[in-house]
């Protein structure tokens, strides 16, 4: 029997004790990279938020490890598992190094004074994740793919097991897209980063993805590998496709190629 590294029992979420989804199950080993997908509205965030701790859950019970979520402590909990939502951030006079140190929160006590620790691990991740070259541009100046770089290394900077991103390609063109994915899976080869998000390019989720948690309705409709999920007969029933959805759609049938295109780029760069 597989020692899963992240796991969940029954969990059920919702607001204001409604339950939205019940009886997640999820099973995952830790360095993998977990997709969430559906349509709007299935409750993909509110499941992130409730892993992440910043929604209560209705029932169940979520795992790091062989620890309860709800019986670690906060503190302890910001060096394990650290946060990405799509909100963009928006901060003032701050350098983009300044907003990765940020990250060492967990480490630095109530006044936020960098050890000499600190600080290289802070220079260390920026390298890692390539935006040494910015690190002193203003935050609010730069692109939102570098944008993304920055929150993504603040994240790393907690040194967590696990990161979790609600849609963290939203703001990207499909350039910014795939090398944000790129980064991921080199952040999970190097560091046994684990992974979970979720993601509506559904070509880039089938390739990124080691499993796919699929949302629709009151409960999960499938759980699997990318191979088991994009059936695509599933794929249809879970948004509600049909070949008239495509007919005659111009701008969709580009989209469709271009994405083709980078999907190509990224099986290259990750085979």
């Amino acid at each position: 029997m597989k020692n899963f590294y992240f796991s969940t029992k029954k969990m059920c979420v919702g607001y204001d004790n409604k339950p939205l989804i019940k009886d997640i199950e999820i099973a995952l080993e830790r360095g993998k990279i977990l997709c969430l997908i559906g349509p709007n509205g299935a409750g993909k965030s509110t499941v992130l938020k409730s892993i992440a701790g910043q929604l209560e859950m209705l029932g169940g019970t979520v795992y790091i490890g062989k620890d309860d979520l709800s019986e670690i402590r906060v503190d302890e909990l910001a060096k394990r598992m650290s946060v990405v939502f799509t909100e963009k951030v928006k901060v003032e006079l701050k350098s983009c190094r300044d907003m990765v140190a940020t990250g060492r929160y967990p480490y630095t006590g109530w006044f936020g004074i960098l050890s000499e620790d600190d600080e290289r691990i802070v220079d260390e991740v920026m390298e890692l994740t390539h935006i040494t070259d910015i690190s002193e541009k203003d935050f609010d100046k730069i692109s939102d793919g570098q944008k993304q770089r920055v929150m993504l290394a603040r994240a790393i900077c907690q040194e967590p097991e696990i990161v979790i991103l609600d849609e963290p390609t939203s703001y990207l063109d499909i350039k910014y897209k795939l090398e944000f994915l790129l980064l991921l899976q080199e952040m999970r080869e190097k560091m046994g980063l684990t992974v979970i998000m979720s993601l509506h390019e559904l070509e880039l989720a089938k390739i990124i993805s080691d499993k796919i948690l699929c949302l629709k309705g009151e409960y999960v409709e499938r759980y699997g590998t990318p191979e088991e999920i994009f059936d695509s007969d599933f794929i249809e029933r879970l948004f509600d496709m049909n070949e008239k959805d495509f007919l005659g759609n111009e701008k969709l049938f580009a989209y469709m190629k271009q994405i083709g295109k980078y999907e190509r780029l990224l099986w290259q760069r990750l085979l």
